[in-house]
């Protein structure tokens, strides 16, 4: 109030003075008298140069005493404490292992092809045969001579037996007779390499060689098997989330085509370094009960590398960095009941970061008032008000 009175009389005078020099001035005028009008012009501008003097020590004393008028206007939230479970985003290719371009294991003329595509066939079921090129034949001729070397052998057998003939009539027609046996043996597999069974089961893919083509073993594609069971998801993990990402880690998984997410686990992580690209192979399982999910699509993956139960996390928007490269918050102290605080700098230690949001390890606590917005005009120790205080004592 004694600086309200005082502003007042000083304005009052100002007034008086005013009036004063408008009639004296007028006189000056009046006389026509060149020195005196100069005088006179010097009096009013010694005058003008004290009142502004007075005026510019008045604004400072407001300036001084109403704290309010230039108090930054700032926003703050309070650093609570949840669960935080980081997610490192990849892309892979959905494959299985039950995926195979059937070749023949014998060269020949492919005789029979026995399934279509887009036929359900079981582990060990005939696809093809192929020409045996006469094998049959020397197969039934082996027989033949077999039947007689067995003959033969039971016949010094029993004559061995009475002790009648030598020792070496009855080894050299057991050694004819096993040898037959070996012989008809090795044909039997060269035979059976005619024959094109399934190694799994599963679904014709594709019928790649039609019948009557010549085959090379080993070299021909015959047929395209695949089994939609038993899917998986590759990718490739860099190598710094070697100890992260392991076996039974959480993985989201997203087929973008199929607009299909599936929640699932990590089943195989590889334990080499490809020195090529520093990464390393991960395996995802997927479920495909519905057989949708075909071989070669591309998947999206999350895999949950880091969990915090009880993290702290803030907006990145209100972290600075100083010339140290410290990165640092502003937070508000000695808050009273009209909302006004002072800001302090707080330095801070940082971890992984997740979309908007980044986890604070040191140095802020729950309950922790952060100023939001208006952080990167405030100072460290200057008052401030937060109007978010007055919105919330409204409500």
């Amino acid at each position: 109030m004694k600086n309200i009175y005082s502003i007042l009389i000083i304005t009052i005078l100002l007034v008086s003075c005013g009036k004063g020099q408008k009639n004296s001035t007028e006189k000056v005028l009046e006389s026509n008298n060149l020195e005196t009008i100069r005088t006179k012009r010097g009096e009013l501008v010694n005058q003008q140069q004290a009142i502004n003097d007075e005026i510019k020590l008045l604004d400072n004393k407001i300036k001084e005493l109403d704290t309010t008028k230039h108090v930054p206007l700032i926003t703050t939230f309070s650093a609570q404490t949840e669960k935080f479970e980081h997610v490192l985003e990849l892309q892979g290719n959905v494959t299985t292992k039950n995926l195979l371009t059937v070749t023949p294991e014998y060269n020949g003329i492919l005789t029979n092809v026995y399934v279509k595509e887009g036929q359900q066939v079981s582990k060990g079921q005939v696809l093809a045969k192929i020409d045996d090129g006469g094998l049959s034949q020397q197969l039934a001729q082996l027989n033949i001579q077999t039947d007689l070397a067995k003959t033969t052998y039971e016949r010094q057998k029993r004559l061995w037996n009475q002790n009648i003939g030598s020792e070496i009539q009855y080894l050299q027609a057991k050694s004819s007779y096993e040898s037959q046996q070996e012989a008809i043996n090795q044909l039997k597999q060269q035979i059976s390499k005619t024959t094109v069974r399934a190694p799994f089961s599963g679904t014709i893919d594709d019928v790649i060689t039609e019948q009557g083509s010549v085959v090379a073993a080993g070299q021909t594609p015959l047929l395209r098997i695949v089994n939609l069971n038993n899917m998986y998801i590759e990718t490739e993990v860099p190598e710094r989330y070697v100890s992260d990402v392991v076996k039974g880690k959480n993985v989201t998984v997203n087929i973008p085509v199929l607009n299909k997410t599936i929640e699932t686990k990590v089943r195989q992580a590889g334990d080499f370094i490809n020195p090529a690209n520093r990464t390393f192979k991960v395996e995802v399982e997927i479920p495909n009960k519905d057989k949708s999910i075909k071989p070669n699509l591309t998947a999206r993956l999350k895999i949950n590398d880091y969990t915090n139960e009880n993290a702290i996390l803030i907006p990145q928007s209100v972290i600075s960095e100083n010339a140290d490269g410290e990165q640092y918050v502003y937070v508000v102290e000695s808050k009273n009941e009209k909302g006004i605080g002072t800001a302090k700098r707080v330095i801070i230690e940082t971890g992984k970061t997740q979309g908007d949001v980044i986890e604070v390890l040191k140095n802020l606590e729950k309950g922790t008032e952060i100023i939001k917005e208006g952080a990167r005009s405030v100072k460290d120790g200057q008052s401030v008000e937060v109007i978010n205080y007055k919105e919330e004592n409204n409500d």
